[in-house]
């Protein structure tokens, strides 16, 4: 959660006391001191830490900060840059105070009166002591050279990454260092890797020691391994017996535990403690399962959803010490959000029931699905009463169809149908979650929402010509209704039919002309319009005038879509939908159910405060019509008729609503020549608007609410003669291709590539420098 503007949290840096683990597994720090600092979203890490030190009369550079998690005192969570600070403000946004744990990494000396002394002249570094931090020393060693000099530049830093000394090419003896380090260059920095699993040094302690279960020795003993950084393989390992030993060759230690007599009870039988082998740090990532690396993250991943493996697999290296590759970080992961997120096979088996509880709990709406032959998911339609009333009662009868990915862990197309409201923002209508998009599912959508509509009035559809819209829609709603061809999907297949033959600018231009053709609202304008396309391409030409320009141009389109021209109108809709498609199937509805409620609420709620005869989009659309009344001069009829000079001389029909310019009909509100008729005649332009774009529509779009839907993680009681018993629904057999999933692009790809054009020729597919033209 983000912290407040302005607010800050009060830090309680503590030093100098020890952690105890009680007898599950939690960790409370006892003795030392205690200071307080202030910090917010603003302070940077480096200033932090310098504080600390102050305070403590520390050193920056061997200085440590972990925290826990909030509801989590068994994992400590380190602090190493700025971006784990700002995570740490972000876990615990909601407290006042946060508990700062510091501590002291051991420190190696570097004494310069071990070096030889033919080197001492050649550096002013030599005459003092260098600290150096043993974990982060990188040296290169020499194994060939007896006295184990370095033999590579070694630049000493501190944690901020500022270089304190650099020593150029000075062959250093390091055995000192090396003894201090116990042998190992390496066993300083597993040492510090491993603090994370401190308080599992203790979770194998000997012959005798029982446990409830196999399971539970098996995760004792994984743990055990990775404080003490060690890797083991299983001798026998079956429900009743475990042996297991040191995976180095030769190495004595081993363990044997089995059950007791007559118990379930596991009980350490023999155990042989001793490591030889030699630097018995192993870090490698077998000594972690995909389980355990979940069991790890989870309360993490639960506030930070975002968290990415790559992040993991840092982590877990500077917690335990333990080197994960991406892939077993990824798994653990799954793991962790299926644990908090439930399954996603158990969520396909819920849909019938979860089909029947949205019906149940919300009378009116339809909530249906269809499986294959083999009973795996093929097809589920979810459209809630509050939008099929809202709809019907307040929305203009507009529908926009569209699809975009859900790229969830099968692969699927989310379809769906969204409408305007009077002050033209999304509606959601209807959606379906199908397996794919083809013309078969856009058909039983298209089924599915006439049943659930139940109107006879004719309906506009935005919508693809392409994927057997154009036939469905004409087949579902054959009486009165409309297909109005999505200008984005004509223009992106114009660009492709023409074969990439024009530059990227020739094609702009193009496009820009068949927008300005679509919006015309007349013939003589939609035809200026394709002429101009006609100079540059008569292939384009020929091609637009096939196209059926009746279904998309407003110069002879029949129906009316408000001057809505594409088909991507639901946006905030689709958002939705991608900010949870990494959830189960019925997760992810009701994750959108709880959005259109908020949505539903939100705007119920801000409209009851209009006093507006219209919704505020259109009274100032309307405002700023009238502005251009005064140019306009009305010639007085008996009649409805009348003529309106300015600019042109228009024909406006105050019975019939209907201007000569067309844009009376085109937006539903009255243009500036029905004004001026309006005005002479001494009436409201509040009376020549159409219904759909009052506040009064706008409230009745949003009268209605949606209600929650209960948990169905466990077993409710079911109807008599219900069948939801009986269903049985399987994850389809597709699952989510590897590599990063496509993204819908809101104009098409080709448009926005660019092709190369030679400054100094004019030619293209080449540059000036490539140019080999003769001039």
């Amino acid at each position: 959660m983000q912290v407040m503007a302005g607010k800050k949290i009060i830090a309680i840096c503590q030093s100098g006391g020890q952690f105890e683990t009680d007898k599950d597994g939690f960790l409370s720090y006892r003795g030392g001191d205690a200071h307080a600092i202030d910090i917010d979203e603003g302070m940077q890490f480096t200033d932090f830490k310098t504080e600390v030190a102050e305070m403590f009369n520390f050193s920056i550079s061997s200085m440590s900060m972990r925290y826990f998690l909030p509801g989590n005192k068994k994992t400590l969570i380190t602090i190493s840059n700025d971006k784990d600070l700002q995570r740490m403000i972000k876990f615990l946004g909601n407290s006042d105070t946060v508990d700062v744990y510091v501590t002291m990494e051991e420190v190696a000396a570097l004494e310069v009166s071990n070096m030889p002394a033919s080197r001492s002249s050649r550096t002013t570094v030599s005459e003092a002591v260098v600290s150096v931090d043993a974990a982060s020393l990188d040296v290169i060693v020499d194994t060939t050279n007896p006295d184990m000099s370095l033999v590579a530049p070694l630049d000493v830093m501190d944690d901020t990454g500022h270089v304190e000394a650099h020593m150029d090419d000075i062959p250093v003896d390091i055995s000192p260092i090396l003894s201090a380090m116990n042998g190992s260059t390496l066993a300083s920095s597993s040492e510090k890797h491993a603090k994370g699993a401190q308080q599992w040094q203790s979770a194998i302690t000997g012959e005798g020691q029982r446990f409830s279960s196999v399971g539970e020795f098996r995760e004792a003993l994984r743990k055990y391994a990775i404080a003490h950084q060690f890797a083991f393989r299983y001798k026998k390992n079956d429900s009743h017996r475990v042996t297991v030993k040191c995976k180095a060759e030769g190495c004595p230690w081993r363990i044997h535990a089995s059950k007791l007599a007559t118990t379930q009870l596991i009980c350490i039988k023999k155990m042989t403690p001793t490591h030889t082998c030699e630097g018995n740090v192993s870090t490698s990532g077998h000594q972690a399962t995909r389980s355990w690396v979940a069991s790890i993250i989870k309360e993490k991943l639960r506030v930070f959803p975002n968290y990415k493996p790559k992040d993991i697999v840092n982590d877990i290296k500077q917690e335990y010490g333990i080197q994960l590759n991406y892939f077993q970080a990824w798994r653990g992961k799954e793991i962790a959000k299926e644990q908090l997120q439930g399954s996603y096979k158990e969520a396909y088996s819920q849909l019938p029931l979860f089909c029947e509880k949205i019906m149940e709990t919300n009378p009116g709406s339809l909530a249906t699905f269809t499986t294959k032959e083999d009973s795996s998911f093929h097809r589920l339609f979810v459209s809630f009463h509050a939008s099929l009333s809202g709809f019907r009662q307040g929305c203009r009868p507009l529908l926009f169809l569209d699809s975009t990915p859900v790229k969830s862990k099968y692969q699927g197309m989310l379809l769906a149908a969204t409408a305007a409201d009077a002050d033209d923002d999304v509606f959601p209508i209807a959606f379906a979650v199908v397996d794919s998009e083809t013309d078969e599912n856009w058909h039983w959508f298209l089924v599915q929402l006439k049943s659930a509509l139940s109107t006879s009035v004719p309906i506009t559809f935005v919508a693809d010509r392409l994927k057997g819209l154009r036939e469905s829609i004409a087949e579902v709603f054959f009486k009165g209704s409309y297909h109005a061809y999505c200008l984005r999907y004509l223009t992106e297949q114009l660009i492709r039919d023409l074969k990439g033959q024009f530059s990227h600018e020739v094609k702009r231009l193009m496009v820009e002309d068949l927008y300005a053709a679509a919006y015309a609202p007349r013939a003589e304008g939609f035809q200026q319009y394709i002429e101009s396309i006609k100079s540059i391409s008569p292939e384009a030409y020929h091609w637009i005038l096939q196209s059926e320009p009746q279904n998309w141009a407003n110069a002879f389109f029949q129906g009316a879509r408000y001057n809505h021209m594409t088909s991507n109108f639901g946006e905030l809709f689709y958002s939705w939908v991608s900010d949870a498609h990494e959830l189960p199937i019925t997760q992810m509805v009701d994750v959108v159910r709880g959005k259109m409620m908020e949505l539903i609420y939100d705007r119920h709620t801000s409209s009851a405060q209009w006093v507006t005869k219209l919704t505020p989009s259109m009274e100032e659309k309307l405002e700023k019509e009238s502005l251009n009344v005064r140019d306009h001069h009305v010639l007085l009829s008996a009649g409805s008729i009348f003529e309106v000079r300015g600019e042109s001389s228009e024909m406006v029909d105050m019975d019939r609503w209907d201007c000569s310019c067309k844009g009376w009909q085109l937006t539903g509100l009255p243009c500036c020549h029905a004004l001026a008729v309006v005005g002479c005649i001494g009436r409201s332009p509040y009376d020549y608007c159409s219904r759909y774009l009052t506040a009064e529509s706008y409230k009745l779009t949003y009268a209605e609410s949606i209600n929650p839907i209960p948990s169905i993680e466990r077993p409710l009681s079911l109807k008599k003669g219900s069948q939801v018993a009986t269903m049985t629904v399987t994850p389809p057999p597709t699952r989510r291709p590897p590599g990063r999933p496509t993204t819908k692009k809101s104009a098409s790809q080709e448009l926005v590539k660019r092709q190369l054009q030679c400054s100094r020729c004019k030619g293209l597919g080449h540059n000036k420098s490539t140019c080999k033209e003769f001039l």
